[in-house]
């Protein structure tokens, strides 16, 4: 069995450096057989300068796509070869600029043969193809433009993990993770106040019993956040003491607790959450905003270290 089709899509990148180096390999070749003194790689930065104009290496670069220092390498070895040649800006003295010397001009009267013969080969391999790889080659480069690769994987792996968490209600048993986890990111930003102490160490007195409510995120049956839901009058409730364990973030908790949170502020005949940070907090102030949470002025925090106070309106489209 073929390696590829046993691993599969994961070795998509090694796959197509396979191809890549297959047709290098018949490059090499083709140029030689035309005579033809070029390297495969230098291929893009002599289309370039083949019409004729000068350029600095920085817009070489941008014009194929290539980093400033791959395009630099490839001009320090096309000169080495006698093909390109450098000079000042004939418009901006301290520019400096390369083009094509006499030899690499040359090139240019051998090398229309090989482009047609080229382009022949490669339109009778597409016609054989039930797909066309250089229209799939652009979509590929369109969408990765887009969004890398990379950035896809790590969606990907926040949705798997999210999988894995659930939320539950408060219990007792959950008194210990609720203190933690809050006092962990209190005291590596701030210090803990009278009202972290007050709600950490009796959740049931200040949260509960006036009609409160506590989410806790479970990430195999461990937990590793919480949220909880003050009440403060009749139609309003503050979100306070949302935290989440280091090694559980990046899984979407936090906007699965936030989520939670809302939904049962809802149930509960919430109109209006409001919630008290601080802007050093930035993954925290995006995640508010993300949630739908908009920034205003509220009357005077019991927190030392709150300097942002934000609320969100709910309705029936929240």
């Amino acid at each position: 069995m073929d390696f590829f089709d046993r691993v599969g899509k994961m070795a998509i990148g090694s796959r197509l450096r396979r191809l890549s180096d297959l047709l290098t390999e018949d490059a090499v070749r083709i140029y030689a057989s035309y005579g033809v003194p070029l390297q495969p790689k230098w291929f893009p930065v002599y289309s370039v300068l083949a019409h004729g104009e000068s350029k600095a290496i920085s817009e070489i670069a941008a014009e194929i796509g290539h980093s400033h220092p791959s395009v630099s390498t490839i001009v320090r070895e096309m000169s080495r070869a006698g093909l390109v040649a450098g000079g000042q800006d004939t418009h901006d003295k301290r520019k400096n600029v390369v083009r094509l010397s006499r030899k690499g001009r040359q090139i240019a009267r051998r090398i229309a043969p090989q482009y047609r013969d080229v382009a022949a080969a490669v339109d009778t391999i597409l016609a054989q193809t039930q797909h066309d790889l250089w229209k799939a080659i652009g979509e590929w480069e369109f969408l990765l433009g887009q969004q890398r690769l990379f950035d896809r994987v790590r969606q990907q792996k926040k949705a798997r993990e999210s999988r894995d968490v659930r939320i539950v209600d408060y219990q007792p048993k959950y008194a210990k993770a609720f203190k933690q986890l809050n006092a962990a990111w209190i005291a590596k930003y701030f210090k803990m106040e009278q009202p972290d102490y007050e709600v950490l160490d009796h959740p049931k007195e200040h949260v509960l019993k006036p009609g409160g409510h506590i989410a806790v995120a479970l990430y195999h049956d461990k937990p590793v956040g919480v949220c909880a839901l003050i009440r403060k009058d009749r139609t309003t409730y503050e979100l306070a003491k949302m935290a989440v364990a280091p090694e559980a973030q990046g899984k979407n908790i936090g906007w699965m607790l936030g989520r939670a949170c809302i939904d049962r502020a809802r149930s509960l005949g919430a109109r209006r959450l409001y919630l008290e940070s601080n802007t050093i907090l930035v993954p925290a102030i995006q995640l508010y905003h993300k949630l739908g949470f908009k920034k205003i002025t509220g009357p005077p925090s019991p927190y030392e270290r709150s300097n942002i106070q934000m609320e969100l309106v709910l309705d029936a489209a929240t």
